[in-house]
């Protein structure tokens, strides 16, 4: 009766609005495993959202928060600084895929660093305009509710938004949108709604997370860049959800030829504690004055300390090549089950960035039951899905890249007999 009861209480006590996808309470948890208040076990595919790509309670990042709890636990950076902070933000300066010389500051939340990249690229543009895309998603707050390109259900009810926002359409393939539309949506744009030399930033995610994992195609990088040159626009990629070893590279910018001025990142950077960063060119990212940037919780030494940790698992684990192995099997069963499911659409993968589309084979529209459906059978057999997508008829995986090779086999099983079914 446990859970049962917990969600009864839990519908008295907090609002509709938080909305909650499992029935279930989660007690505790190790790399993969999930274990709810009733004893019951979950292989964990969701992974908190793309935070925890090192697992759950990774040993390293443990003893790294176990070590900082006996210093100290929070200073605000901004009054009295340390050193974890300092020697975290050289270490992602040397890995970021950015030209020229690094500056990185910390913040809470993956909005957080959303709103902060907008706050530095308007102060070194001098310019008002931001552009995003059809399908993005950036945040919750009001300057990244106004980015993310998807109504319900994160926008609902909520206007009116900051304005100098405007969206373009992000390509995709098996929507008809090719990289040349999407081009001529951003030339429309300029004609219609802002002068180029009045836009400060082009943001994106190089993989659309809640979008449904579509990978930005090399060639609309490319033409992305030459734009942002052209007109003297920032290029910010949104990597909050691609980063730290998830698309089988640090970054999935570094699968691309160009690369941008800025960067955001949060979720897996901590391994479960909530940190957030922007990257960037050190003459951008000096842009902003003196307290321009902060916040009290700001790069948290609790978190950084985890961050440090969660560094050091990707490169000694070896977790990027590992990403590649790994999402490689995952999309070799999803196209046998192609055979046996004829709802498939499209598989797409970048690493362990993988997803499934599904539409109705009848009528060909995105099948966002069918989702469901898939999502229900792995659960009644112990396999957390996550879905996405802007139809709701995508299942992306975002299984720990610390899974042992014997639990993602068992979940593989799974899956391929809720497809079959």
């Amino acid at each position: 009766m446990k859970n049962a009861e917990l969600n009864q209480r839990r519908q008295q006590a907090t609002p509709r609005g938080v909305g909650v996808m499992c029935g279930f309470y989660a007690e505790r948890a190790e790399n993969a495993t999930l274990w709810d208040v009733e004893g019951n076990q979950v292989i964990d595919f969701a992974a908190g959202i793309a935070v925890l790509n090192t697992g759950h309670r990774h040993p390293k990042v443990v003893a790294a928060i176990e070590q900082q709890l006996q210093a100290f636990t929070h200073t605000a950076y901004q009054i009295v600084p340390y050193e974890s902070y300092v020697t975290l933000a050289e270490r992602i300066n040397q890995c970021a895929p950015i030209d020229g010389p690094c500056k990185t500051a910390f913040f809470t939340t993956g909005a957080e660093a959303v709103e902060n990249a907008v706050k530095i690229a308007r102060a070194h543009t001098g310019r008002p305009g931001i552009i995003t895309f059809g399908g993005g998603f950036h945040g919750r707050t009001y300057m990244t509710m106004a980015l993310t390109g998807k109504v319900a259900p994160y926008k609902l009810g909520f206007g009116p938004f900051p304005g100098s926002v405007f969206h373009g359409q992000y390509p995709n393939a098996l929507h008809g949108v090719s990289t040349q539309d999407a081009m001529n949506s951003l030339e429309r744009i300029f004609k219609a709604d802002i002068d180029p030399k009045q836009v400060a930033a082009i943001v994106l995610e190089p993989v659309q997370g809640e979008g449904g994992f579509n990978v930005a195609p090399a060639e609309f990088m490319q033409a992305l860049r030459t734009l942002c040159d052209e007109h003297g626009i920032l290029l910010v990629a949104d990597e909050v959800q691609t980063g730290f070893a998830r698309t089988g590279k640090l970054f999935a910018m570094e699968h691309y030829d160009i690369k941008p001025d800025l960067i955001t990142m949060a979720k897996s950077l901590a391994g479960g504690m909530p940190l957030s960063a922007v990257t960037g060119r050190a003459d951008v990212m000096d842009a902003p004055a003196p307290g321009g940037l902060g916040g009290t919780y700001a790069g948290n030494p609790l978190a950084v300390a985890a961050a440090h940790a969660v560094m050091d698992v990707i490169d000694e684990e070896q977790l990027c090549q590992r990403a590649q192995r790994l999402g490689h099997h995952l999309v070799e069963v999803l196209q046998q089950a192609r055979a046996t499911c004829p709802a498939i659409a499209e598989i797409r993968a970048q690493g362990s960035m993988v997803a499934v589309e599904f539409n109705d084979p009848a009528s060909g529209q995105p099948s966002a039951e069918f989702t469901r459906q898939v999502q229900q059978k792995a659960l009644q057999e112990g396999l957390l899905l996550l879905s996405c997508g802007v139809h709701g008829n995508v299942i992306r995986f975002l299984y720990p890249l610390t899974i042992p090779e014997e639990q993602f086999t068992e979940a593989l099983g799974i899956l391929s007999r809720a497809l079959g079914e």
